[in-house]
């Protein structure tokens, strides 16, 4: 039976959400093969918002006909066809370029309208879809990259990860929520699906029942990033693994009825959550879901942001997993296609996409390793990369996307570079540069982060800058990094970035983290230190 839109006579409501109380986002595939016959001049402006549910964004400049198109990977775990599908889709459609992206999904550019019906049909057989990965639905679902084979893990998720996902794949009763809806399904010790920023996490716990442990998850609501964050809310409740669907099903249900939909600025979930207060949002989950149990202990253990570079055993005896560093994400399709080969030569042909936007080869043989990694590709692609190449992320910045205002990709690529060069230090330091507030490289989490801007030079000139931002962590629920003022140009942001890290190493105890160093020394010294940079020791701009 389909549900009541509680919201429709709502005089309040925004453009987008007067627009799909008549046309559902998911009708998009039906016009897609008229739009591709009939040429992108065929499309009407205001249909654009709609493209976004078959995973699509128009890309900027926008009177190209040409696509960014995201293809959902849920929780990361991929087959060797699928890998090879996605590699031929890159290489024959997409201008031999792809990347992975923060929540496990593979994104292309350059896609043309006409190839858009063959590349679904390239997608499907395969069992891969590119529905709803954008839009006002459930995005690709996170969660631990090692899912099955992990020796830090509690359970392996993939059954739960493939039920959910099910559920709500193109299910018409979740296509029209107020916005995107991002679900995190992890049960790695360490945190690997971020539960923090995002929408609905579970995160793994325990609970004595009967006297016996029972292994299950605890739930997390209302996390986000953008221009105003907030970091998700527990529950106090425990859910076994088989109570998962609905107890997801029940959050969503609550977005989808109850979530705003006046100003797309203020609709996520994070919202409704903070206005409601937790309390009263588990008052309406038991509504949906019946009784369950309170919580339970969590076991949650540290935060590993998403890191799983080298060789390490699995848990199947005999077995190891390789992480590999893909720098900000971005690599030839040709080269992904590679990895899928060596993957089949050397294990089941599985891969793994991680949320750090890097891979993973699992199932290799431990005794054939050593043999894998004498493969040159392993030399673009090193298992232990330096520290800050190895560790900077990057959202799509202006290169493709209608709303960042700097290169990022790029630009992140080359500063990361150039630090491993001038900065000799014995701690990763994890830098996210984004092109824009809505922050899909997630610079709020960052050891430091790097936020895209324009300004004005002394001579009237505008100009690509950025704003740096200190002190980011999921550790211990998590903290959002601080801004530092000063506008800083693009020309002089590398020199600027190292002497802001040597200082950082002159001054940090052996072996200390960044953000334990930003947690020590304070938030005021370290903008007394940038002050001191700009003013004395690079070029100022005005």
């Amino acid at each position: 039976m389909a549900y009541e839109k509680v919201w429709a006579k709502d005089e309040r409501l925004n453009k987008n959400e007067i627009n799909k109380l008549t046309k559902d986002g998911l009708s998009i595939f039906d016009d897609i093969p008229k739009y591709a016959k009939n040429g992108f001049e065929s499309i009407p402006k205001d249909q654009y918002m709609y493209f976004k549910y078959a995973g699509l964004t128009v890309q900027q400049p926008q009177d190209k006909g040409l696509f960014m198109m995201r293809v959902k990977v849920p929780s990361g775990v991929m087959t060797n066809e699928q890998a090879v599908t996605l590699a031929d889709v890159g290489r024959i459609y997409a201008r031999n370029v792809l990347d992975i992206t923060t929540r496990q999904a593979i994104q292309y550019h350059w896609v043309p309208l006409e190839k858009l019906p063959e590349i679904f049909g390239r997608l499907k057989q395969a069992g891969l879809t590119t529905s709803e990965a954008e839009g006002d639905a459930p995005r690709n679902i996170m969660g631990n990259p090692l899912a099955g084979i992990d020796p830090d893990e509690l359970f392996d998720t993939r059954p739960v990860v493939d039920e959910v996902f099910h559920f709500f794949q193109d299910n018409p009763d979740f296509s029209n929520l107020p916005r995107k809806f991002k679900i995190s399904i992890n049960a790695n010790i360490h945190n690997a699906g971020h539960a923090e920023i995002n929408d609905l996490a579970f995160t793994p716990a325990t609970k004595v029942i009967d006297g016996e442990e029972v292994k299950g998850f605890h739930v997390k609501v209302g996390g986000g990033l953008a221009a105003k964050p907030y970091l998700a809310e527990q529950l106090d409740i425990f859910v076994r693994p088989e109570q998962t669907k609905d107890v997801a099903a029940a959050v969503t249900a609550i977005y989808r009825d109850y979530g705003y939909r006046k100003s797309r600025a203020r609709a996520r979930l994070k919202y409704l959550v903070a206005d409601w207060g937790i309390e009263k949002f588990q008052e309406k989950v038991l509504e949906l879901t019946g009784p369950l149990l309170t919580a339970g202990h969590d076991e949650t253990s540290g935060w590993n942001g998403g890191y799983f570079y080298g060789a390490h055993l699995q848990k199947q005896l005999g077995y190891s997993y390789v992480g590999v560093s893909v720098p900000v994400g971005r690599m030839k399709a040709s080269d992904f296609y590679e990895f899928a080969r060596l993957a089949k030569v050397y294990g089941t042909g599985e891969l793994r996409t991680v949320n750090s936007q890097n891979l993973i080869i699992p199932y290799i043989p431990t005794e054939k390793t050593g043999e894998l990694l004498e493969n040159d590709l392993f030399r673009k692609f090193p298992i232990h990369p330096t520290f800050f190449t190895g560790y900077a992320m990057a959202c799509t910045g202006n290169e493709f996307c209608n709303l960042a205002l700097t290169n990022t990709k790029d630009r992140m690529r080359e500063i990361a570079a150039y630090l491993d060069q001038e900065v000799d230090i014995d701690v990763p330091v994890r830098i996210n540069m984004v092109g824009c507030t809505n922050s899909c490289g997630q610079r709020h989490i960052a050891d430091i982060g790097i936020q895209g801007l324009k300004l004005r030079t002394k001579d009237k000139q505008l100009v690509d800058a950025y704003e740096i931002f200190v002190g980011g962590t999921l550790l211990n629920s998590g903290h959002f990094n601080e801004r530092l003022k000063g506008r800083i140009a693009d020309f002089i942001l590398p020199e600027v970035l190292k002497y802001f890290l040597l200082y950082f190493k002159e001054n940090k105890r052996k072996g200390e983290t960044f953000f334990a160093f930003k947690s020590r020394v304070g938030t005021d010294v370290l903008q007394e230190v940038l002050d001191d940079i700009l003013k004395n020791r690079v070029e100022s701009v005005g």
